[in-house]
């Protein structure tokens, strides 16, 4: 295992420098000049030039690109175009407020799609199948969006059990009064597919020869689904989590901009909007990191889950 993940975290460093040309690149070429997004449209050409001087852009490219890797190094991006806050400054304030809504919401979407996608799974062909499949299909057809505004007009303006929008430096209070309701209707939007995907998973494993042993020896249905078909149905769903974690630190944009979350998903939409490029530039990177991350650790959860696993 320490074998294993010493290769792969050399693995990760070629990689990572190819995140860092692209992103480099992307913005050097495709960007458009910072000096003059800095110095709007009434800015002098003398203005543009300083702006220029100061940014360091009318260095070389390679030593342009080498103070880019030293940022990434040294966790030190510069400031914020827009706000004149320190990129990393800005980031650790807004991680806590995406971390309180999206941490309960994969734990509830987890812990609610799976049983509930087993349950579906053992009774398949039944019309409490064919009913699910079909709410299901129609819940998937419909835009978050919609869930939103109907979730903000019935259980904050109607009923008042919840504020339409907020947030407070308490972590408390985030988590009773003003992160419920935008993770209730995260889960109900997110439900639909994930029961879907994992009935998918469960139906899979319910067909295969194994099943069909167990129940030849006279194992009972509740020791086939949890003790045989759970755990090699796990595989597949940790895959799929696995996609969704890094999420997780980035937050959903449209729950954080229609709930007034001050969380690092809407921070990144407001930055795109204002092409602060620092704060673009630390976001992809900072992503393709905890990609890796927890692509490396979702390997791992593989062997613990099913020693049969071979980590190469």
């Amino acid at each position: 295992m320490t074998a294993y993940l010493i290769r792969r975290l050399w693995q990760m460093i070629p990689t990572l420098l190819g995140v860092v040309l692209l992103v480099f690149f992307l913005f050097k070429w495709f960007g458009g000049d910072p000096a003059e997004i800095l110095g709007g449209l009434s800015a002098t050409q003398a203005q543009i030039d300083a702006i220029r001087e100061q940014l360091g852009l009318n260095r070389p490219v390679w030593e342009q690109l080498w103070i880019f890797i030293q940022q990434i190094v040294t966790f030190d991006w510069g400031k914020s175009w827009a706000t004149n806050e320190a990129v990393s400054s800005l980031f650790m304030s807004r991680v806590p407020a995406t971390l309180t809504v999206m941490v309960p919401l994969l734990i509830l979407e987890v812990a609610l799609a799976v049983p509930f996608a087993m349950a579906v799974a053992y009774v398949r062909g039944s019309l409490i199948d064919r009913s699910v499949m079909v709410i299901t299909t129609v819940m998937v057809s419909i835009s978050l969006l919609v869930y939103v505004i109907i979730g903000q007009y019935l259980f904050a303006f109607r009923l008042g059990w919840f504020p339409v929008q907020g947030w407070s430096d308490s972590v408390w209070t985030n988590l009773v009064t003003y992160a419920p309701l935008p993770v209730l209707l995260a889960v109900f939007v997110a439900l639909a597919p994930q029961t879907r995907l994992y009935r998918t998973f469960f139906l899979d494993e319910i067909g295969h020869d194994y099943v069909r042993t167990a129940r030849a020896k006279g194992l009972s249905e509740k020791t086939i689904l949890f003790k045989h078909v759970l755990r090699n149905a796990l595989i597949p769903i940790m895959t799929n989590v696995s996609v969704l974690l890094p999420g997780v630190f980035v937050g959903s944009f449209l729950l954080e901009i229609f709930f007034s979350i001050p969380g690092l998903g809407r921070e990144i939409v407001l930055a795109v909007n204002r092409s602060d490029y620092p704060v673009i530039q630390a976001f992809a990177i900072y992503l393709s990191v905890i990609t890796m991350l927890v692509n490396l650790l979702t390997d791992i959860l593989y062997k613990l889950v099913d020693p049969r696993v071979v980590l190469k």
